[in-house]
């Protein structure tokens, strides 16, 4: 008798749009991954490229990646959701980029995920792209944690791909 394993797929769910907002005061690219699976990822990886396409001094056309810097490229388990974020400060590709720039050069944002089936210990892969018409810039994505009044943490997956224009809030004068 022989048994046949199916190779296990990553579904892995990454949201709809990128958002620009600040965090902690730096205008912050980021975007949402979830795990879809019945068990959990174990030393999930992420690795983002903007892939461009540039003109040299000389005239040359081509297309350059850039490999972006994350806050948390790795997590031992990766359970629900992760929010993957991109400080956009002076060592970042992006950094004096607008809406508008986005728009007028093509460029793209590739997403690798890789990670370790926790049932089967195989890896698995996932990979994801975004267009410079996808990231949305002054945006926010909505609250996807909420608390019952017990006390208890879930994930309402019903807001994952929902954002909302960020307004910032000011602290009150004491």
């Amino acid at each position: 008798m022989f048994s046949r394993f199916a190779k296990p797929t990553s579904r892995v769910l990454f949201s709809e749009v990128a958002v620009v907002c600040p965090f902690e005061e730096i205008p912050t690219l980021m975007f949402r991954a979830a795990n879809q699976r019945n068990n959990r990822i174990l030393e999930a990886q992420i690795r983002v490229s903007l892939v461009q396409d540039e003109q040299t001094k000389e005239g040359h056309k081509m297309r350059r990646f850039y490999d972006l810097n994350l806050l948390r490229s790795h997590t031992p388990v990766f359970g629900l959701s992760w929010l993957i974020m991109h400080p956009i400060d002076s060592n970042s590709p992006l950094y004096g980029f607008s809406e508008v720039s986005n728009q007028q050069q093509r460029l793209e944002l590739w997403i690798s995920f890789t990670g370790l089936d926790e049932s089967f210990s195989q890896t698995i892969h996932s990979r994801y792209a975004y267009e410079g018409a996808d990231i949305r810039w002054q945006y926010r994505f909505v609250d996807i944690f909420h608390q019952t009044p017990e006390g208890k943490w879930f994930i309402n997956m019903d807001n994952f791909h929902q954002i909302e224009p960020y307004h910032p809030k000011f602290p009150e004068n004491s």
